[in-house]
C-alpha cells in the first residue's frame, strides 16, 4: 500500500515536469500572471480558455513566442489555463516569452 502511494507521488511529480519551476529564492512572477489573465480577458477568450485550454497557435497569433530551448512539440494543445497562468509566473524560466510581461 505505502509503495503504491510513493508511485503515485512520483507519477504525479513526473508529469509536472511540463511547467518549469522557480527556484526557491526566486518569488513568482505575480504581475506577469495577472497581465496575461488582462491579455485574455482583453481578447474575451478568458472564459473559453478556463474551459477548454489555449491553443499554442492563438498565443503564437498574438505575439507569444517560444522561448529558446521550448520544444513546442511535446506540449499539450491546447494548453489548459493552469499550465499558461503557472508558465506566467515562471518569469525568466517560462517556456515562453509574453509581450505583454516585459
Amino acid at each position: 500500500m505505502k509503495l503504491t502511494r510513493v508511485a503515485a507521488a512520483l507519477a504525479l511529480v513526473g508529469s509536472a515536469v511540463l511547467v518549469p519551476a522557480t527556484s526557491a529564492s526566486a518569488a513568482p512572477d505575480t504581475a506577469c500572471m495577472r497581465a496575461g489573465m488582462n491579455a485574455l480577458k482583453g481578447l474575451g477568450v478568458f472564459s473559453a480558455v478556463a474551459k477548454d485550454g489555449l491553443p499554442i497557435s492563438t498565443a503564437v497569433a498574438v505575439g507569444v513566442t517560444p522561448r529558446a530551448g521550448t520544444d513546442v512539440a511535446s506540449l499539450p494543445d491546447p494548453l489548459p489555463l493552469s499550465v499558461v497562468l503557472a508558465d506566467h509566473r515562471a518569469g525568466d524560466k517560462s517556456l515562453f516569452v509574453y509581450p505583454w510581461c516585459s
